[in-house]
């Protein structure tokens, strides 16, 4: 099935300070593309990979579980730190729960955590049906799009397929469970405005991690796809600053290598 344009994964090989970067549900590596590019020009090895069922069409996912998701992100993780002094993990949406579970997974392996209005529970009453309205509806409309900024679009999916929905709030109770175990430095940005997940989840990480470096920042300006949005680029530079603070090895204007951009 070809790919959506734009939703290809993304790897570039820089210094020995390395980044992997996590998509949203029925989301794309598009989405995270502008922040990846950031990461390059300042000498970082990046990783953004395409998660299973995502990328083509929303009929795909149907056939894929959060374990499919996150095995593609530990199989990228394990292959930066095999080339890497230090790995950051950086997400938006459900990408957060996958690296908030990779993380209370692998401890002190991940150098920190960036996290972008991380969805890591149920703000729909409606949930508790999954189970048994995936196996009577296929989809429901998608939420791909929630962006304030004009004309910025997000490559995704219009429909959200229920036995991947399912199979979401399973991910979400492990992830949950698991939240105690995270124990790294977090930078964790929301935005007061997000139509598709609500402050509480936000708020459940915050008060459940036992990171003791925590940084919380609020996106004034954007919905939900906050790094499509007006605060693109102070997301883009906090987390670099936080890279930096965390990375020695990291200099400033390291040189830069060819990409390989290339379809997975």
């Amino acid at each position: 099935m070809p790919l959506l344009p734009g939703a290809e994964p993304f790897h570039h090989r820089g210094g020995p300070v390395g980044v992997l970067l996590c998509h949203g549900f029925t989301g794309s590596p598009q989405s995270l593309r502008p922040w990846a590019d950031h990461l390059v020009e300042a000498g970082l090895t990046v990783s953004l990979p395409l998660l299973p069922g995502h990328g083509t069409r929303w009929q795909d996912m149907q056939v894929t579980r959060w374990e499919d998701w996150y095995a593609e992100v530990e199989r990228e993780f394990l292959a930066l730190r095999e080339s890497c002094e230090q790995v950051f993990v950086l997400a938006l949406s459900m990408g957060g729960a996958l690296a908030l579970r990779l993380t209370a997974v692998h401890g002190e392996a991940v150098a920190g955590l960036v996290l972008v209005n991380p969805s890591v529970r149920s703000d729909n009453p409606a949930s508790v049906l999954l189970p048994v309205l995936r196996h009577v509806l296929p989809s429901l409309p998608g939420v791909a799009n929630d962006i304030a900024l004009e004309g910025s679009r997000e490559v995704g999916y219009d429909r959200t397929p229920l036995h991947a929905a399912w199979s979401l709030s399973l991910l979400w109770k492990d992830v949950q469970a698991r939240l105690p175990q995270v124990r790294r430095p977090v930078l964790l940005l929301h935005s007061p405005q997000d139509h598709v997940v609500s402050p509480a989840n936000s708020e459940l990480v915050l008060a459940r991690i036992s990171s003791t470096d925590v940084t919380e920042r609020l996106c004034e300006r954007s919905f939900h796809v906050a790094t499509l949005d007006h605060d693109a680029a102070e997301i883009f530079g906090a987390s670099l600053d936080f890279i930096r603070r965390l990375a020695p090895s990291l200099a400033t204007g390291a040189t830069r290598v060819e990409s390989d951009d290339h379809q997975g």
